[in-house]
């Protein structure tokens, strides 16, 4: 069997030390803002994208040093994370459909959360969520719970 594959982009949204998640209920789990890359899209132009379109806010990308100078292009600031997600996975273990998602960590404005995509998850259905919040979830995956706490911190930093 042949695993198609797409790049993703995701966002950890930060405001004030707190992570913007909801719950998506096709994939009954909390997530973060995020979506496929489109065709002549590059992974950071769709984080930003994405953003915009699920909770309303720009973001501010934190963008890791690079250091290697090309004649001919350029090197792209790194996601924080790169991430492989299985997405459909026959029940003779085949996996049909994989996500290659670059992890973004950024912060956002403010917290009100208007959404102006089409096809998005109103703004009742964020929520704000501190490390200690996230650490003491037991709905919440373990990557995003680690991951969320990483980009808390990180943006603290920034």
């Amino acid at each position: 069997m042949e695993t198609t594959r797409h790049f993703t982009a995701t966002v950890y949204a930060v405001h004030d030390g707190a992570l913007a998640l909801h719950h998506h209920d096709r994939l009954d789990k909390w997530v973060a803002p995020g979506g496929h890359v489109d065709r002549d899209e590059l992974p950071r132009e769709a984080a930003r994208r994405e953003v915009r379109e699920e909770i309303g806010l720009d973001v501010d990308l934190l963008e890791p040093e690079t250091n290697v100078d090309a004649e001919s292009g350029k090197e792209l600031p790194p996601a924080e994370h790169v991430m492989l997600f299985d997405v459909n996975v026959h029940p003779d273990g085949e996996v049909g459909h994989q996500h290659i998602d670059f992890v973004y960590f950024g912060e956002v404005e403010g917290r009100e959360i208007a959404p102006e995509g089409h096809d998005e998850a109103t703004a009742e259905a964020w929520e704000w969520f501190t490390s200690a919040e996230l650490r003491a979830s037991d709905e919440i995956e373990t990557e995003v719970v680690e991951l969320g706490v990483e980009a808390i911190e990180k943006v603290a930093e920034y």
